[in-house]
This record gives C-alpha cells, sequence and structure tokens, in this order.
C-alpha cells in the first residue's frame, strides 16, 4: 500500500514499532487480538486496528502539500479536512480557511472566493452542485480534490446499480457530509432515498409493503429524497449503498433486512432476487471494517474500561465507543488533556453529544487494565499522549 507523507507531529515511533511489528507476524491480518503495552501496574491493550487509514492519509498528503507549494495564496477547505480537531487547527494554523462548517451551514460566502483562489475538496467528497458552482468560477476542483477513494467507490457503485435500473438507498447520517456527497451523486443517476438506522429501514418497508399510507413518506423521509422520488413505484427494485464510516455490521443488517421483505413481498428465492435487489457488499470499507473488527476483537479481553480517542464529530470513532460500551465503561477522549488527573476524565457522552467531567474513574486495583483505540482520523501521536498520561497519572495512583 502507498506510502503518504504526513507531518511528523502526527506519527509516533511507539505506535509505529507496534504497529510494524504485528504486520510482520500477521501479514494476513487475520488475528484481531489487542496488543499488550504491559508497565507493571498498568496494562493497556491496543486494538489490532486503529488510526489513520489510507483515505485520511491521502488527504492529509494533499492538504499540507498544497499549502507548501503555494506560498502567498489563498487557500480554502469547503468544509473540516477530516473530522480531527489536531488536524483540522493545524490546517488552519498554516492559513487555510473553512468555506462551510461540518454541517454545511456557510462561514466565509462563496461569492468572495474566485479563480485566483485554491479550493480544497476534504475526505468526505463534495455535492455536484458545489462541484459545478467551483467550476463555473474557474476554480480547478481536480488536482485538490482529497475524496476517499473508498467513498468514490460507494459513488461509483451507486451509479454501476442503477444503471442497471435499480433505484438506491443509502444508510448514512442524513447530515453528514460524506452522506449528503454520496446523496448528491446517487441522485444524479437513480431514485435515492437515506435510512439513518434499521428502524428507518423498517419504516421505509412498511411504505413499500403498503402498509403505511404513502403520503407519510414524504413527511416522514421530508429532505432525505430525490427530486421526484414515488414511494408508490420507486422501491420495485433498488440496492443499498452505505457512508463508510457507519458500523459496517448496521448497513448489512439493513441490506439483509429490506432483501428479506423484497423477498417476502415479491416471493422470490435465491436464483432470481437480482430481479429486484441489487448486491452491494463490496461497497463496506476496508478500514471501517477493520478497525470495528479489532475492537471486537479487543473486547474479548478482560478489562476494566475502554478509552477511545478521536474528534467528537468524527462518524467512525463514535462507532467504536459504541461497540466498546456494550461490553464495559468507556470513556471518549479528543487528546490527553481530557485525563485531568487520577481522580477525574472529562468524556465526550454520544448520547447526550456533550463532555461530561467524571470522578473516580481508576479503580483501586493493580494491574490496572485499560483498553485503547482510536479513529480513523486521530493521529499516532494523540494515542501516544494518552498512553503517556495514563503512565503519569499512574504513578500517583496505582
Amino acid at each position: 500500500m502507498k506510502q503518504f507523507e504526513v507531518p511528523v507531529k502526527y506519527r509516533s515511533p511507539l505506535i509505529t514499532a507496534v504497529k510494524q511489528r504485528r504486520k510482520q507476524e500477521d501479514k494476513l491480518k487475520k488475528d484481531f487480538s489487542p496488543s499488550l503495552l504491559d508497565f507493571g501496574n498498568l496494562q493497556i491493550y491496543l486494538a489490532r486496528h486503529f488510526g489513520f487509514c489510507y483515505g485520511v492519509e491521502n488527504a492529509i498528503e494533499i492538504a499540507f502539500r498544497t499549502v507548501a507549494e503555494n506560498p502567498g495564496k489563498r487557500i480554502f477547505l469547503l468544509s473540516e479536512m477530516i473530522h480531527n480537531p489536531q488536524v483540522n487547527q493545524d490546517l488552519q494554523e498554516h492559513g487555510v480557511r473553512f468555506l462551510q462548517d461540518t454541517h454545511g451551514r456557510q462561514l466565509i460566502p462563496f461569492d468572495s472566493i474566485s479563480a485566483e483562489d485554491i479550493v480544497l475538496i476534504p475526505a468526505f467528497g463534495t455535492t455536484l452542485d458545489l462541484e459545478k458552482m467551483l467550476q463555473e468560477k474557474g476554480i480547478s476542483t481536480e488536482k485538490y480534490n482529497t475524496t476517499c477513494p473508498f467513498v468514490e467507490k460507494v459513488w461509483n457503485r451507486g451509479e454501476q446499480i442503477a444503471k442497471k435500473g435499480y433505484s438506491i438507498v443509502i444508510h448514512g447520517k442524513p447530515l453528514h457530509e460524506e452522506t449528503r456527497a454520496t446523496f448528491s451523486h446517487a441522485a444524479a443517476h437513480a431514485p435515492t432515498v437515506i435510512v439513518n438506522d434499521l428502524a428507518e429501514a423498517k419504516s421505509l418497508a412498511a411504505y413499500i409493503r403498503k402498509e403505511k399510507p404513502a403520503e407519510g413518506f414524504y413527511t416522514e423521509f421530508s429532505g432525505r429524497y430525490s427530486a421526484g422520488f414515488s414511494i408508490e413505484k420507486d422501491l420495485e427494485r433498488f440496492g443499498v449503498i452505505n457512508q463508510t464510516t457507519q458500523l459496517a455490521s448496521d448497513t448489512q443488517e439493513i441490506a439483509e433486512y429490506l432483501k428479506a421483505e423484497i423477498i417476502s413481498l415479491h416471493k422470490l428465492d435465491a436464483t432470481n432476487i437480482q430481479e429486484r435487489f441489487a448486491d452491494t457488499r463490496d461497497t463496506l470499507c476496508y478500514a471501517t471494517n477493520d478497525n470495528q473488527t479489532a475492537v471486537t476483537g479487543m473486547l474479548e479481553t478482560a478489562a476494566d474500561f475502554a478509552i477511545v480517542v478521536g474528534g467528537y464529530n468524527s462518524s467512525n470513532t463514535t462507532h467504536l465507543v459504541e461497540l466498546c460500551e456494550t461490553r464495559l465503561p468507556t470513556y471518549f477522549v479528543k487528546d490527553a488533556s481530557n485525563l485531568i488527573d487520577q481522580h477525574t476524565i472529562r468524556s465526550f457522552d454520544i448520547h447526550q453529544k456533550k463532555e461530561l467531567e467524571i470522578r473516580n474513574y481508576l479503580p483501586e486495583k493493580s494491574p490496572l487494565k485499560i483498553l485503547l483505540t482510536s479513529g480513523a482520523s486521530c493521529p499516532d501521536a494523540v494515542v501516544e499522549q494518552v498512553i503517556n498520561r495514563l503512565r503519569e497519572i499512574g504513578k500517583g495512583k496505582l
């Protein structure tokens, strides 16, 4: 796999050594057990896979190379490059300005940019409308496009099934940049609708079975279906594609549920299911799969609690937190500063959507066993800083 040039400050000698050793020992990536860092009274179990993925490193390399090669030019990002506060802050400190926030709200008017400016497209991709707007202004979108190749793979798969007459159901968070981009590309080729979770997929199925009145669909799924979409005819043939950072198991569950509903409704079997339902399993991102499977493997190790490191608005990181929470106390931190001392930790609550201070989080025991992982947009250096902070705290507590 290609080696990217990213700022050395994001690298970690410790994490690099651990990852390289595991890669040598497990070249086929079949062992998802964690790596043990044994500090005596503190034992940290690192997930088999975590941290920067291919798409993130690609985006970071392009962004910082663009800054280095264009001194004096105005450089903009359509929105956050990735969902990591350290990386986005570093880009801003290098003079990069964000045109929109992560929800698509305008920060800098598009009228203020011109053909003389550089506009980076983030790793999530962007909508066709925004690409067209930039092109009409004479702003190049090709050289400075950091869209993840695995996101583009989803777009390509959507286009392929659309050409075969299938409509498209997207499993994704409706307001997420990637989902908005994928919806734009899919809707250009076929009738398209977004479902956020299995509950919404079940509601959609009720409309397909005509158990719920059609007019209710347009209210329930307002803003999440393509222009001219007909709930009465556009889901007679469809396939499911996904926001790549969703839980792979959730996407599979939604696809299997809708597939079973279509089989039942149209009285199909394995030989003719493709008349109504497209096979799109190959749109799942390898890094998302690896990181999530590694957390599942890590959770087989008995431990006192888990720490997940990453940006609070990172979808893939949030799903790692969800997985850990099913088994043991879990703390979601953005960096080492969240570990205030041996008594208090600041953790982001993904349910309340806010950071909380939690007291007495360290059990009175030795050795203390902690599971540790991070999201795909989190630098390894930040993970090492968390490890070092845990060791500092441990000297006074354990």
